[in-house]
């Protein structure tokens, strides 16, 4: 008791009054279900880690603990398929997108081994692939040539290593304290228009590699490249031979492969199989073609066409990457684009193919195991590693049945840098650049796609279009920025501009869709039902049949929607528009409150000096009662929503006075919500409408059935005469009515299930639903007329 005294001296000292605190025990401790407030000592409580919740933390950063055990021959043989398959296409292609990233061709494949190699133990997907990727190669080139630019003495390795390790510990904070969802906020259409607008860059600036053209800067922008190709045609070299046949060959496979596996499905697996090796039978034929063409030349310089050269065997770079400040100051401005792209490609892919094969990954895992990669990477040479997208396709098509598969992938990529680095030599270089083309030409969203973004939303199809546009005139990077930005706008824009509606009601029943095609009457096609009430827009904007006709509940009583939450951003659109729309529609509770025009306020001066006012249809407007407020759609409210609602309460106060006007609330479902319109002053009876008019109030509330030795764990109380009456419902005069009582296990009732409220009873202006809000309002100004005609008759 000195406790609560002498919290109620400091809260006094602050201004803060305890009396208007509400204590429902004071009121309704009845042994019926009441609704307790949650608490910032509650808050708090989730956000301390327990026991159970750091042994589940853990098992999460090691997925493989849930199926290693499981693993048996089937799985065996599904892995091995699927991750010699992938091998084949990864070899070379790591050592072409190597030169995406002006690095030689071996760290490729170191980048590819070790993505291939750590990924297995942290992933929860069984189809990604991580290791060396098109675009991201490409970012890492850009970033090279950006800083060796201003600081030629940095090697290119040393960037790339450093990049790698710095982006790796980035991703993999974000993973470890689970930031995962931050992913949700870059849209399909940006991720789109990026790889769309990558993958032109990309394939534009390996044509002159392709033709053997010498003369073009392929690091320009994509517009400059494409002309700079065309007006540079004519130094096409022998190049162009090897690149061009490679092309036709690697799309000719493709399209024959699938072809026969149309016409024969039994032996569709064969010709997959085939047309998923042809990367590997590509390269093999020309660099039987080159060793043909090219043999006795030692050196790579002499060789009758453009070819890879010598690539060292065996991990030629281990060590710790070096990190100093000057590194680090160089990195740091582009540290931004990298992790996004990394982020973009293996999150994106993961979850696509996760639904496409019926699994659910944990971005904040997947995360986790880009983060490992690209921190460990590093000391074995590697430089970005993400998830591939074609890489990813061909082994989800090969049947891999674990996360396992990729060791096996790491197996081959091993084996290649130790016993074929000397073959390598003779691949040329136009083969690996139509290898590029080839690999990115699936990146590129095709027109039906762009289409269904259009019908979909036209406004994102803009957004995916002018990525792909300033990818193409400027940089990659500007493109990522642009979409990431402009996507962010719009759902600004979106929230701010969030709609709102007034509701109207309608009468509805049930009928068989063919009976209303053969347009058979009404009566007869109506199935077995009783007719309820649902709640439309007035405005139709929800497209409703203009013919059915929407009424309002109640004279004076409007119901209002939140159709998309409600904030500090969008609630002064949503107030004023309701203020606007209900000023319109009602009148001042006293038509003469102001006997001289000097009373009136600045902005309702009233008719100008000689206008007569039309009091007959300003009379025939009904007061402004009650309000309902659907939050359906609002999960949480801040402080700014709720001070807007209490200032809108004051307006509509005078609107009304000297009455008061009632608040009810349907659909609010976060306790937090509740918490913070009670504490505004909404929700709950503080001695306005119909006890301020000499009655007691009624309110209904929604009751469902429960079996009488339900408990909820409220110790059960003796019920006096100030119950609470909830209504029951209509029975017939020969049959037992449900009864209602506190919901506690000390009493059995032979009529069967009692009836119990759904919500608690001490927030009567909270209701489940519109349906019962209406009921309550209508209920309660039914008792406040009929309280007011007794009184004027006894008058």
């Amino acid at each position: 008791m000195a406790h609560n005294t002498t919290a109620s001296r400091v809260k006094r000292f602050l201004g803060i009054r305890p009396e208007d605190e509400l204590h429902d025990a004071d009121f309704y401790d009845d042994g019926l279900y009441l609704e307790s407030e949650p608490s910032a000592k509650e808050a708090l409580a989730h956000l301390v880690p327990t026991a159970d919740g750091i042994k589940h933390y853990f098992r999460e950063l090691f997925p493989f603990w849930g199926w290693i055990f499981h693993y048996n021959l089937t799985w065996l043989l599904g892995d091995l398929i699927a991750g010699i398959t992938v091998g084949f296409v990864v070899v070379p292609q790591g050592m072409a997108y190597a030169g995406l990233a002006n690095l030689p061709p071996e760290f490729g494949l170191y980048t590819s081994f070790v993505g291939f190699f750590l990924y297995w133990a942290f992933a929860t997907s069984k189809d990604i692939t991580i290791g060396t990727v098109a675009v991201m190669s490409t970012i890492v080139g850009n970033i090279i040539l950006d800083i060796r630019a201003t600081q030629p003495e940095l090697e290119a390795e040393v960037i790339a290593r450093a990049l790698a390790l710095i982006s790796g510990v980035i991703l993999l904070f974000i993973g470890l304290t689970r930031l995962g969802f931050i992913v949700e906020f870059i849209p399909l259409t940006a991720i789109g228009a990026f790889m769309t607008g990558s993958a032109i860059s990309i394939a534009a600036g390996q044509v002159p590699t392709m033709m053997g053209i010498s003369t073009v800067k392929t690091r320009e922008e994509t517009y400059k490249v494409i002309i700079n190709t065309l007006k540079h045609l004519g130094d096409t070299r022998l190049d162009a031979a090897m690149g061009l046949s490679a092309l036709f060959g690697l799309y000719f496979i493709r399209w024959f492969c699938g072809f026969m596996g149309q016409r024969s499905p039994t032996r569709s697996k064969m010709w997959f199989f085939i047309s998923t090796l042809r990367m590997a039978f590509i390269v093999i034929l020309y660099i039987l073609v080159s060793w043909l063409v090219n043999r006795g030349v030692s050196d790579a310089k002499n060789a009758k066409f453009k070819i890879l050269g010598n690539v060292p065997s065996g991990f030629q770079h281990v060590g710790a990457p070096e990190i100093n400040t000057e590194i680090l100051s160089a990195i740091a401005p582009h540290l931004p684009v990298t992790v996004i792209v990394l982020l973009i490609e293996h999150i994106a892919i993961s979850k696509s193919f996760g639904r496409v094969n019926n699994y659910m990954i944990n971005p904040s895992q997947e995360l986790v195991a880009i983060g490992f990669s690209n921190v460990f990477g590093p000391f074995l040479g590697g430089y970005p590693a993400t998830g591939s997208f074609s890489r990813t396709a061909i082994k989800a098509k090969a049947g891999v049945r674990t996360p396992l598969a990729g060791i096996f992938t790491a197996v081959i990529v091993l084996l290649a840098l130790y016993a074929l680095t000397s073959v390598f030599f003779y691949i040329p270089s136009a083969s690996l650049a139509a290898i590029i083309i080839h690999a990115v030409g699936d990146l590129i969203t095709p027109p039906r796609e762009v289409y269904k973004y259009w019908q979909t939303s036209p406004l994102e199809v803009v957004i995916f279009f002018a990525g792909v546009f300033v990818s193409i005139f400027t940089s990659i990077e500007n493109g990522i920025y642009v979409t990431i930005a402009a996507s962010g706008a719009v759902l600004l824009w979106r929230i701010a501009k969030s709609p709102g509606s007034f509701l109207g009601r309608v009468q509805l029943q049930h009928a068989s869709r063919d009976s209303i095609l053969k347009k058979e009457n009404v009566e007869q096609s109506a199935l077995d039902g009783e007719k309820h009430s649902a709640y439309l827009d007035l405005g139709r904007r929800d497209q409703s049949n203009p013919q059915v006709p929407i009424t309002s509940p109640y004279p004076g009583v409007f119901i209002y929607r939140f159709n998309e939450g409600l904030n500090y951003v969008n609630c002064a659109r949503h107030l004023d528009k309701m203020t606007v729309y209900i000023y319109k529609h009602t009148r001042r509770t006293q038509l003469n409150k102001y006997d001289k025009i000097g009373d009136r306020p600045w902005n309702d001066p009233g008719p100008r000096r000689g206008q007569v006012v039309d009091t007959e249809e300003i009379a025939s407007k009904p007061k402004l009662k009650a309000i309902i407020l659907d939050f359906s759609a609002v999960n949480a409210i801040d402080v700014t929503a709720a001070q807007a609602l209490v200032d809108l309460r004051t307006q509509f106060n005078k609107y009304t006075d000297p009455e008061a006007v009632e608040w009810y609330f349907a659909g609010v479902t976060n306790r937090w919500t509740k918490r913070a319109l009670v504490a505004a002053g909404f929700g709950v009876d503080r001695g306005h409408g119909v006890e301020s008019a000499g009655g007691a109030r009624e309110d209904v509330v929604a009751v469902a059935g429960v079996d009488p030795d339900v408990t909820v764990g409220r110790k059960e109380k003796e019920r006096g005469s100030g119950d609470v009456d909830l209504e029951a419902g209509h029975a017939g005069s020969g049959e037992k009515r449900d009864e209602i009582g506190p919901v506690s296990s000390g009493e059995s009732r032979p009529s069967g299930k009692r009836l119990a409220p759904i919500y608690g009873v001490n927030r009567p202006y909270f209701h489940i639903d519109v349906e019962t809000a209406v009921a309550s309002v209508v209920r309660n100004l039914e008792r406040r007329r009929d309280t007011e005609d007794s009184s004027l008759e006894v008058f």
